[in-house]
This record gives C-alpha cells, sequence and structure tokens, in this order.
C-alpha cells in the first residue's frame, strides 16, 4: 500500500486523485504543494499527487516551479472531473451568505456565482479546509465552494451544485516521484523544460526537431526563471516516450540551441 502525499484535507479535490489514480494508497495530506515534493524527495511518502493544471484557469504556476527546483520526477498523471458546490451550515440560504471561502483556483472557477451573490470571496488553503473552517466557525454568514465528499464529512450544507461558471471544469494532477510506475503502462508522453539560447530563431530551432520527427506538442508555455529578471525557462509536454529513437533524436537538434535542458518525466498519458 503506497503512501502518497496530497495537499489539503481530507475530502479535497486532491484526495479524489489519490483514489482515483491508486485504488488501495493510503492517502498522506499535507499542508502545501512544497511540502508535498519535500515529503516524496526524502522519502517518508512513496509518491506525491499535486495539480498541474485547470481547464479553466491554466496551469498551477507553483508546481511548475517546485518540478524545477526539486529532484523528483512526474512518474504519471490524472484528470478528475471538478464540480464545485457551494456549503454552508444547515438551514442556510445563500441569500444569508455574506463570505465565502475556497482555495483561490476554485473562487476564480465560480466568479460569476460569486459576483451574482454579492459575497466576498476569500482565499483558504484549499477547499476542504475552507468547508472544515465554515464547520467549525459555525457562521452562518458564511460559506465555502468545495466538493460534496466534504459537506459529508464536515456536516455542511449544499446550497448549491455545479456552481462553476463553465461546466466542463477538469483539473490534470501530476503524479510525482523517484520512478515511473511500471503497472500503469508504457511512457508515450514526455515532460521537459527548457532555456533557449539568447539568439534570435532559437525557440524556432529547438521546435524543429518535434516536427521533423512528426511527434505532436501537448503543451509549451513559458515562467520567468527565478533570481533572473526577464529570463524564461520554458514547459513543453510532447507525445512520445523519452527513450523512443524519435524523441531522442529531437532531443538532441533541441539540446543543440538550449542553455538548459531537463526531463521532468516520460509516463503515459492518463485514459479514464
Amino acid at each position: 500500500m503506497p503512501r502518497v502525499g496530497y495537499q489539503g484535507e481530507p475530502g479535497a479535490y486532491s484526495e479524489d486523485a489519490v483514489r482515483l489514480r491508486f485504488g488501495d494508497a493510503e492517502p498522506q495530506p499535507l499542508a502545501s504543494v512544497r511540502e508535498v515534493f519535500e515529503a516524496v524527495e526524502v522519502g517518508s511518502c512513496d509518491f506525491g499527487v499535486v495539480p498541474l493544471e485547470n481547464s479553466q484557469a491554466g496551469s498551477i504556476n507553483e508546481t511548475y516551479d517546485l518540478l524545477v527546483r526539486h529532484g523528483v520526477r512526474i512518474a504519471g498523471e490524472v484528470v478528475i472531473r471538478v464540480d464545485h458546490a457551494l456549503l454552508g451550515l444547515p438551514g442556510t440560504q445563500p441569500a444569508d451568505l455574506a463570505r465565502v471561502y475556497s482555495h483561490p483556483q476554485a473562487l476564480a472557477q465560480c466568479e460569476e456565482l460569486l459576483v451574482n451573490l454579492g459575497v466576498e470571496a476569500v482565499p483558504d488553503k484549499d477547499t476542504a479546509g475552507a468547508a472544515r473552517r465554515v464547520a467549525e466557525e459555525a457562521d452562518p454568514k458564511q460559506g465555502a465552494i468545495a466538493g460534496r465528499r466534504a459537506a459529508e464529512l464536515y456536516g455542511l450544507e449544499v446550497l448549491a451544485e455545479g456552481v462553476q461558471t463553465y461546466p466542463e471544469n477538469y483539473t490534470k494532477f501530476a503524479v510525482i516521484g523517484h520512478a515511473p510506475v511500471g503497472a500503469w503502462g508504457e511512457p508515450d508522453t514526455t515532460s521537459i523544460v527548457f532555456a533557449v539560447s539568447d539568439v534570435p530563431g532559437s525557440l524556432h530551432a529547438c521546435l524543429e526537431g518535434f516536427a521533423a520527427q512528426g511527434i505532436n506538442l501537448r503543451k509549451i508555455e513559458s515562467r520567468p526563471q527565478g533570481g533572473r529578471p526577464w529570463t524564461y525557462l520554458i514547459y513543453l509536454d510532447f507525445e512520445a516516450g523519452s527513450d523512443e529513437e524519435r524523441a531522442r533524436s529531437a532531443l538532441e537538434v533541441l539540446a543543440a540551441h538550449t542553455s538548459f535542458v531537463r526531463v521532468l518525466g516520460s509516463y503515459p498519458a492518463w485514459r479514464d
């Protein structure tokens, strides 16, 4: 039974992702995404499940930064549908609320509801933690945005369901560890990070090798490089295992035009 760390309280979407990817896991709730990385790095957890990207709100920048700083690899991925609910104390009506707590990403995903209610949106560390706070403080003017399971765990009432602005709302989580999980299948996706050489056309030259090998790019995004103002790291996901000959050829072309390149992981894409 692997020990799998996640950020948040029991009932958080991250815990749902752990249970979906590792049916027999021992979920380990931790206070922050950073602590999940540290627990995996030192071995107190076998794996970690960390949020990577939301289909509505975009990338989770903290996770991408931590992938560069820590010596762990992406061993897999899991995608879950995020169906937010508005929670409150039993007997509360939505019109009674003055403040709604949740993770900043969840608040952003439910902006239309919050504006219509005219409430104060208050960031909290995670969705389930916000639900527990509302239950413990027992203030009828306070509500939370979280999943239905959080309402069941903390004795709250579901005041409204499906409250995200866009109904089709998904979050992709990365499974981090020191080695891939062979039982999940052969790697068909690779994530890398690199810095291009500071000359015109470098990025174009970096990507030419993938086009020449017929490799599809799933995602490309730049992030500021910590400690070096106005310089950027580029994160790239492509559809091939890193040990495939065509991937090695494409990475050789890329390496010739970069000042830094690192494979963050090679793993099978999530298929539900």
